[in-house]
């Protein structure tokens, strides 16, 4: 159901999540309309800059000299098949790379907030809210809401500023999350940067149990009348 909501001045930080140029040069790992996604992020990033938001930016790299990974799968020099620690291509796409004093941080799995000392850093700060933008919604997106909520903050997921390999996965992986997305909510570019702004919106957020039930013909409208 969508409902107004509103987020309290200093209790939300905004994090985004491998906006790497792989995703936009490697035609392995391409995400569909990622041109897009970027120049949502970066209406975000100055939404949450004007009005005093902390950022959090990550980048995932895999180092498999540090790294125990029996599966992982590889290229023909035996390096990781995707954001390996030598690629050029692991670097953050400039349009939406970190401010100075912005945190930067790597991550060596898909979720941004399974290890380390990034959550415990924003519960000290009293954030309760986190706006999420990235890639791959069905991945690490995923994967970082999913442990946001179980860290008990509360989740506002920016549809449009999200992505994958095609709209399907995307779509799906968007549906799938606003299904549990408990204490948080969903909108698009727009809605997240009213927010920011202090304004109440009108979000959609779950209600009951999985309320969503979509099939391969009814996916795409669900997710547009998130």
């Amino acid at each position: 159901m969508k409902s107004p909501i509103s987020i309290r001045r200093g209790a939300v930080a905004a994090i985004f999540i491998d906006l790497q140029e792989e995703h936009r040069q490697d035609s392995r790992y391409l995400v569909d309309g990622f041109a897009a996604i970027l120049a949502n992020a970066r209406r975000l990033q100055a939404a949450a800059r004007a009005h005093g938001v902390p950022l959090c930016h990550w980048a995932y790299i895999v180092d498999l000299d540090t790294q125990h990974r029996p599966f992982h799968p590889l290229d023909a020099q035996g390096r990781s098949a995707f954001s390996d620690k030598s690629d050029p291509l692991t670097e953050i796409c400039p349009e939406v790379a970190p401010a100075p004093g912005e945190a930067m941080l790597v991550k060596a799995e898909a979720s941004a907030l399974r290890t380390g000392p990034a959550a415990d850093g924003l519960k000290a700060r009293g954030v309760e809210w986190l706006v999420v933008a990235g890639v791959w919604t069905e991945a690490c997106v995923d994967a970082t809401v999913k442990d946001a909520v179980a860290r008990g903050f509360r989740v506002l997921l920016v549809k449009d500023a999200c992505g994958s390999g095609s709209a399907a996965m995307h779509q799906t992986g968007i549906l799938n999350l606003a299904n549990r997305l408990y204490g948080g909510a969903v909108t698009d570019t727009e809605g997240a940067c009213r927010l920011l702004a202090g304004e109440t919106v009108t979000a959609w957020q779950v209600e009951g149990s999985v309320p969503l039930r979509f099939t391969f013909e009814t996916a795409a409208g669900l997710y547009e009348a998130l």
